[in-house]
């Protein structure tokens, strides 16, 4: 998968959720029918949130983003649905190429050399990508939600 195919995949998944999510606040606060959806929804928007940020700091380390692009991105999970228009600036801009950089380029720093074995590699990349959505999800978990 390019980049610009995966960063619109988790993009969208994640403005997804968020309307999920908010249904289920509708739900829950609104209507005062059920909190399961936001239980169910919350969950799942946490997985792909996780999943967004460790995909936003893959493409800041092969697509050479700056600094303040990469803190840009992170935050454009924050309020619902704005990593959709986050990631067709980044189109817009060329953040986000048909190619990984690092498939084929030497890296440079230790950070590189990791995302260069995720990228030569996408299966056992997705493999490594998903038990450390889990992990992550697992910490999340314990620490407990946001206040």
């Amino acid at each position: 998968m390019t980049p610009v195919r995966l960063y619109r995949l988790v993009a969208r998944a994640e403005a997804l959720t968020w309307a999920l999510l908010l249904a289920g606040m509708f739900l829950k606060y609104v209507t005062e029918t059920t909190d399961l959806a936001v239980r169910v929804f919350g969950m799942l928007h946490g997985v792909v949130f996780i999943a967004y940020g460790l995909v936003t700091v893959l493409l800041w380390l092969d697509q050479r983003w700056s600094f303040g692009r990469l803190v840009l991105g992170l935050a454009s999970a924050v309020p619902p649905f704005a990593t959709v228009p986050f990631e067709s600036y980044a189109e817009r801009r060329g953040m986000l190429g048909e190619q990984w950089r690092l498939r084929g380029e030497a890296p440079s720093t230790a950070l590189e050399r990791a995302a260069a074995w995720l990228v030569r590699r996408p299966g056992q990349g997705a493999a490594v990508g998903a038990v450390a959505v889990a992990a992550l999800t697992g910490v999340a978990l314990v620490i407990g939600p946001p206040a």
